[in-house]
């Protein structure tokens, strides 16, 4: 059996996100300790230089080599974390280095399989490695990379997408998701299964399962909007329309909309919708409520309703979705 190692090589840079360059690695040195049958990965760090390099966190990381010097090996697995900053109005950018962005362009030569973790996917589009290709980030940037790169179809909802030997995946935690994946792709699920269980996760959360929560949509800069979601919270399970939603905000229905696209990027229909898939997905993960009390309970109405609104925003239905995703109070 060869005793030859696939390089994994993830980049570094100042003010790379912390959790995008420690998370994957956990995932890949765990192939190695849960079986004797394959020889498993050799991760190493790449930068600029050999001096310490400060993480978004304020964690400070060691490189293992230069780029220089990872661009003469043979790469298996390029990995780019991202990097962001955030401004007064809490409104989140993904930070591009040129310098970087060169760098990954010649080290994906030379790399068999190219990947990007969370905003990483910004680094990879300024390279032109997404030209054509569909691709996903973390949603509070996806619009900035839409409009950055007109060339890369971007898709915000998966946690991860396969475009050939491009991958990209979305924010934050689904670094690991993305890693799994990998490892299934390199070494079987059965193996995948193994590690997933050590890291007390789901194997694998498929990569169409929508990043997407109502919750975590960016908080709006006007009370007026911020009220019509808690309205609209308060009376998920009653029927909601854009008339009702504008006689509660004293306006018209043409300004209403017209708020919820500034504000949200969206219309109010879709946002209600969205609210009440969330809602359901919370129902469906953690009770064993039937699909006609959710439908009533999330304002569907009908479980037709409530299955079509899952096949729209999710690509899955009720039933499906609670035989991946409930949760179990066995050990």
């Amino acid at each position: 059996m060869s005793t030859v190692r696939r390089l994994i090589v993830i980049t570094l840079f100042e003010g790379v996100d912390l959790l995008d360059v420690t998370g994957p690695p956990e995932v890949f040195a765990l192939v190695q300790r849960e079986t004797d049958d394959v020889t498993g990965y050799q991760v190493v760090l790449a930068a600029g230089t050999m001096d310490p390099v400060t993480t978004s966190a304020g964690v400070r990381i060691l490189p293992d080599m230069t780029f220089h010097e990872a661009a003469k090996r043979s790469i298996d697995t390029l990995l780019v974390p991202g990097s962001v900053e955030v401004d007064s109005r809490r409104r989140v950018h993904a930070l591009v280095d040129p310098v970087v962005v060169d760098w990954v362009r010649k080290l994906a030569g030379k790399s068999r399989r190219v990947t990007s973790v969370c905003v990483g996917a910004h680094i990879l589009a300024a390279a032109g490695l997404l030209d054509g290709k569909r691709a996903t980030t973390h949603w509070s940037t996806a619009q900035q990379l839409a409009a950055d790169h007109p060339l890369v179809e971007v898709d915000a909802d998966p946690i991860f997408i396969r475009e050939g030997d491009v991958w990209t995946g979305a924010g934050i935690s689904a670094c690991l998701d993305l890693s799994l994946a990998l490892v299934a792709d390199d070494f079987g699920e059965a193996i995948a299964l193994r590690v997933a269980r050590q890291l007390v996760m789901y194997l694998k959360r498929p990569s169409g399962q929508s990043q997407f929560s109502v919750p975590l949509e960016p908080v709006s800069t006007t009370r007026r909007i911020e009220d019509l979601r808690h309205f609209i919270t308060r009376n998920i399970g009653k029927q909601l329309t854009v008339t009702d939603l504008a006689a509660h905000a004293h306006v018209s229905e043409r300004q209403l909309t017209r708020i919820f696209k500034t504000e949200l990027g969206t219309t109010p229909s879709v946002y209600i919708e969205s609210a009440r898939v969330e809602l359901a997905r919370n129902q469906l993960e953690s009770t064993d409520v039937t699909l006609d009390r959710i439908a009533t309970v999330c304002g569907f109405g009908t479980t037709d309703t409530l299955i079509r609104a899952f096949r729209r925003r999710l690509n899955t239905t009720p039933t499906e979705y609670r035989l991946r995703f409930r949760s179990s109070g066995e050990a």
